[in-house]
């Protein structure tokens, strides 16, 4: 049974039908509903996975994500009804392992739990092998299973920040900063540009694999051999 931290201030009409589902997929809840409370409770004694919604008494919610991420990999969803896209790009740059808007299906959330637990049980156990990466020290040199990556100066700072994070998605304006760190007016488009050219020499390689998964509308992620979970 996994413990679930749900973190919510005013609990909607669709609750009780969120909690029976989380429950019949063999969950235990607790239920806080003001940030402070809710941040010592995940830093002092973290529960397997938080849902977490943004409008909180004290500390709110993305306050939470950001203070968690600077001190671990927690599991967290941000569950809310602040669904805008400024909203879920924010939390993505946050470090957000998911974002479901409200209103929403208890089975979508219930699924979207199981993956993030999954996908996180499967970046405690990796080890560096199995995103077999490899930087030398010349500027743009990189191995993929031992095969060199003919890759650029852009290519092979996108591949560190990708490859650093394995299943974590970063946002189109995070690895715009990875990339282009001297830069101030180059679009976001260009990483699309850049990944796509990466991932044609990922794809080079033998013993091929899907290595970025793409988010819509978000960013990328890096996917280890072990785990495309979603």
């Amino acid at each position: 049974m996994s413990r679930i931290l749900w973190v919510e201030d005013a609990r909607d009409a669709a609750a009780p039908a969120l909690q029976d589902e989380l429950q019949r997929a063999g969950h235990e809840i607790e239920h806080i509903d003001d940030g402070a409370v809710a941040l010592h409770r995940i830093l002092t004694a973290p529960p397997a996975l938080t849902l977490l919604d943004v409008a909180l008494p004290h500390v709110s919610g993305l306050q939470i994500l950001e203070k968690v991420r600077a001190r671990s990999d927690h599991p967290i969803i941000m569950l809310t009804a602040r669904d805008g896209e400024a909203d879920r790009l924010r939390g993505f740059e946050l470090g957000a392992d998911d974002y479901v808007g409200k209103p929403c299906s208890p089975r979508e959330v219930a699924v979207r739990i199981h993956v993030v637990l999954r996908r996180c049980a499967h970046r405690t156990r990796a080890t560096w092998p199995q995103t077999p990466i490899t930087f030398g020290a010349v500027r743009g040199c990189a191995t993929l299973d031992g095969h060199h990556l003919p890759l650029t100066r852009r290519e092979s700072l996108l591949l560190r920040a990708l490859s650093q994070e394995p299943g974590r998605v970063l946002t189109r304006s995070k690895l715009l900063e990875a990339a282009f760190p001297e830069a101030l007016d180059v679009n976001e488009r260009a990483v699309d540009t850049h990944i796509k050219n990466l991932r044609r020499k990922l794809a080079a390689v033998p013993a091929a694999h899907d290595w970025i998964r793409s988010v819509y509308g978000v960013g990328f992620a890096w996917e280890s051999r072990t785990g495309r979970d979603a």
